[in-house]
Order: C-alpha cells, then sequence, then structure tokens
C-alpha cells in the first residue's frame, strides 16, 4: 500500500482517488469511498486492465456506450461490492454489457480480474459517483436497463437522505432508460424496501411488472450482502419495474 496521501494509482494506472474533483457541486451522498486493503492480485488487475476496461466518472465528457462496449445493449449496475454477482450476469448473457460503478477500490479490482480470468468481454467498470455519471456521461435513452442491488439502507432515521433511492435520483435515472428498459432493485431491508417501491411507483414514466414487490429472477445470482441478509432472518424483496414506450 502506498503511503498516506500518495496517489495509490499514479499517471491514470488505475482509478483516480476523486476522480469528479471540484468540477461538480459537493452535496449529501449515498456512498463512502473505501480504498483500502488493495490485495496484490487486485492491484495488477487494476494496472493491466483499467486502461481498457476501467473509466474515471469525471463528468467531464459524454462516453459513447457503442463503442466502449463493441455495440452491445447496456445495462448500468450501481454497487457491485466484489463483482462475483456481476460476473455471473455477464457470463450467462454475453449478448448484454454491463457498466459496473462502484467507490471499492478492492471491489473493482476484483472484478475487473474475474471478467480476465473467465474471458468476459462484456463488463466495464465505472469509478466515482453514479449521479455525476448518469447526469453529465450518459445520453438520454441510452440504457437497456438499471439495477441497485442491496444499496446501503442507511437505516439511522438521520441518514435516510443518504439512501440511494429518492424521487431525485429515479426521475434521472429514467431520463436515461431506453423505451422497454428494466429497473431492477433489491434489497433485504424492509423500511428500504417499502421506499423503493412508493419512490418506484410515483415516477410516471416507469411501470410495475408486478403487483407490488416481484419474486427473485433467475437471472439475478445470490449476492454476499443478500447471505449476510438471509443469515439474519431478513427477508429479501426484488422490484421490476420497466421503462414505458411513450
Amino acid at each position: 500500500m502506498p503511503r498516506r496521501g500518495t496517489p495509490m494509482f499514479p499517471d491514470g494506472t488505475g482509478p483516480a482517488a476523486d476522480p469528479a474533483g471540484s468540477h461538480h457541486e459537493r452535496r449529501i451522498r449515498s456512498f463512502q469511498p473505501r480504498r483500502s486493503r488493495v490485495s496484490p492480485t487486485q492491484a495488477d488487475a487494476l494496472r493491466r486492465l483499467w486502461p481498457t476496461w476501467g473509466l474515471d466518472i469525471d463528468g467531464l465528457s459524454r462516453i459513447d456506450l457503442d463503442a466502449f462496449f463493441d455495440g452491445l445493449p447496456v445495462v448500468l449496475e450501481i454497487g457491485f461490492g466484489m463483482g462475483e454477482a456481476t460476473a455471473q450476469m455477464a457470463a450467462a448473457d454475453p449478448d448484454t454489457g454491463i457498466l459496473g460503478c462502484d467507490v471499492h477500490t478492492p471491489g473493482q479490482g476484483n472484478l475487473l480480474g474475474l471478467a480476465e480470468r473467465n474471458g468476459l468481454s462484456n463488463i466495464r467498470v465505472a469509478n466515482g459517483d453514479a449521479i455525476i455519471l448518469l447526469r453529465e456521461m450518459l445520453a438520454p435513452a441510452s440504457l437497456a436497463g438499471l439495477r441497485v442491488y442491496f444499496p446501503d439502507p442507511w437505516p439511522k432515521k438521520r441518514h435516510h437522505k443518504r439512501r440511494l433511492v429518492q424521487p431525485e435520483f429515479i426521475a434521472l435515472a429514467a431520463t436515461r432508460l431506453a423505451p422497454g428498459a428494466l429497473v431492477h432493485c433489491a434489497t433485504d431491508w424492509e423500511p428500504y424496501a417499502e421506499q423503493m417501491l412508493e419512490v418506484l411507483s410515483a415516477e410516471p414514466t416507469l411501470e410495475n411488472l408486478h403487483p407490488g414487490y416481484a419474486p427473485r429472477p433467475d437471472f439475478r445470482p445470490l449476492t454476499k450482502f443478500e447471505g449476510q441478509g438471509l443469515d439474519k432472518g431478513h427477508v429479501v424483496h426484488d422490484l421490476l419495474f420497466r421503462r414505458r414506450d411513450a
């Protein structure tokens, strides 16, 4: 590990510590950047693969998704953890690109390593704030789907404002979804599930594919956080909404 204050990946050899810098407003965020405990294997994957498969969310230019994913339809996954479930979904559906957005450096390196070892050419990793990615760097109607699996529930009432799934976030994300695009959220925190259902149902451009919560779809693998929740006796809720055609 580099000394405190020293860039972990200098000269663009890996994800930047604060890619958006001062280009965009400071606000309450739904995430806490974590860059510690990067293993040598993860660091090696980042240094070798980041220039080709990685993207810093600096908010300065729009991404050409067709070029970045060789013409595949693209699903945005926000918060992929260590990337095991993401890699499984990419392997099961090679005709869909997955743009995984996270700020956890070990997870970024782990997912890139999984992609390389399993020959998964349909994975890209974005580092930074998903709000800036959606607002500044993705074109309208450019996404084939949005996945938010087990986001931080911020259980204390005073922290609820930090939750990702809020009306403003969903309204923004909906503008980046192509007609027919699928929005898939999952959580094991009951109050957050209720908030997700309320927020998604209130967005006029989305329609619920089920009366309330959805059965867990076959394409979503069991995630680490899901397993931890189940071990604690939590009930997992899936929500499946679709972008309306008009």
